[in-house]
C-alpha cells in the first residue's frame, strides 16, 4: 500500500515493468521518496492501530507523500543529500 501510495503502483506492477531489473521499487528512490517512505510507514502503522479502514488509509497516505514530497524537493538539505547519493 505504502509503494502505491507513493509511486502510484505495486510492488508486482514494478517488477513487470522492469523485468531485468533486480531490485525493488524501494532500490529506485531517491533521498526524498525513502525519507517520505518512512514517514509513510509510521503514519500507516498509526492508522492500523486507530482501526481505520484500509480504504481510507491509501487516500491519506497519498494526500501525505504529495504534500510531504513537496516539502523534500524544496528543501535545500535534501538537494544537498541527493547530490552526495553515489
Amino acid at each position: 500500500m505504502l509503494n502505491m501510495a507513493l509511486f502510484g503502483k505495486t510492488t508486482k506492477q514494478w517488477r513487470d515493468e522492469n523485468p531485468g531489473n533486480k531490485g525493488n521499487i524501494r532500490d529506485e528512490a531517491n533521498v526524498a521518496q525513502l525519507v517520505c517512505l518512512a514517514n509513510l510507514e509510521t503514519l500507516n502503522a498509526h492508522f492500523i492501530q486507530q482501526g481505520q479502514a484500509p480504504a481510507e488509509w491509501l487516500k491519506l497516505l497519498n494526500q501525505t507523500a504529495i504534500h510531504q514530497m513537496k516539502l523534500l524537493l524544496a528543501d535545500a538539505g535534501t538537494r544537498h543529500l541527493e547530490r552526495k547519493q553515489p
